[in-house]
């Protein structure tokens, strides 16, 4: 897939696409990662991109012109589906990111100062958020928006269960892992893991996200699918709770 970010700092995303699993996916050609400087298409003598807000306050907004003239060249007319990165926009979540890596392309449109002309909100597809909080700008929203994207394309990850696997692919948190030693400092990793039985791995591990889930997240716990068998574990963990 291709992603087009279209930003006013564009220096800000050469060390983040040029390491680890994003450099690899981008070298194997399974993402093409394009950045655009929305400075370059002002038509401002000084190529600004920012002006003083109508009705006075604090700070300054984006212009128009120069966001909607990069991205005309952008798109170049294609249809293709626009992403504004914006603290008023609806929460980033593992199911989006899943949806929004089935597009062949996507057009990232990074915000700063205070804001941005809302004109420009005419040729944006949907706004996201990463979190309830303000930052000086979408640069970083947008490298965590690629990061969570890239993860569902093909082939990006060596395994497909590593997706599957991850916290909230399940509606669940990740269990606990573990790697070798098998003990250190006295703490020894769940037997469990070490037997080799892989039917009673798996139902220790489902527990484990289950019990994590209640202690870390309990307010997405109620939309996990959970069999009969999970339901009575997580009510004896309830139970427990309330005996304490």
């Amino acid at each position: 897939m291709r992603i087009d970010i279209l930003t006013t700092f564009p220096e800000m995303f050469s060390s983040v696409f040029a390491a680890s699993i994003l450099k690899r996916a981008i070298e194997r050609e399974l993402i093409d990662i394009r950045i655009h400087n929305i400075r370059e298409h002002s038509d401002s003598k000084h190529k600004n991109t920012d002006d003083y807000p109508f009705g006075g306050g604090a700070g300054m907004v984006m212009m128009v012109q120069p966001v909607w003239d990069c991205m005309d060249a952008v798109t170049g007319g294609e249809n293709v589906h626009r992403i504004y990165m914006s603290p008023k926009g609806a929460p980033l979540t593992q199911t989006r990111a899943c949806e929004l890596a089935s597009y062949d392309r996507l057009v990232i449109l990074c915000g700063h100062y205070e804001g941005i002309d809302e004109r420009i909100m005419n040729i944006v597809d949907e706004e996201i958020s990463i979190g309830d909080y303000v930052l000086t700008g979408g640069e970083l929203p947008a490298m965590v928006l690629v990061d969570c994207i890239a993860r569902h394309v093909d082939g990006v990850l060596g395994s497909s269960d590593s997706v599957k696997d991850e916290s909230f692919s399940q509606g669940l948190l990740e269990y606990p892992q573990y790697t070798r030693p098998a003990e250190f400092r006295g703490m020894s990793v769940p037997e469990v893991l070490l037997n080799g039985n892989h039917a009673e791995i798996d139902r220790w591990r489902r527990e484990q996200a289950i019990k994590v889930t209640k202690e870390r997240r309990p307010d997405i716990l109620k939309d996990a699918v959970l069999s009969k068998k999970e339901l009575s574990f997580l009510e004896s963990l309830l139970k427990e709770e309330y005996e304490e």
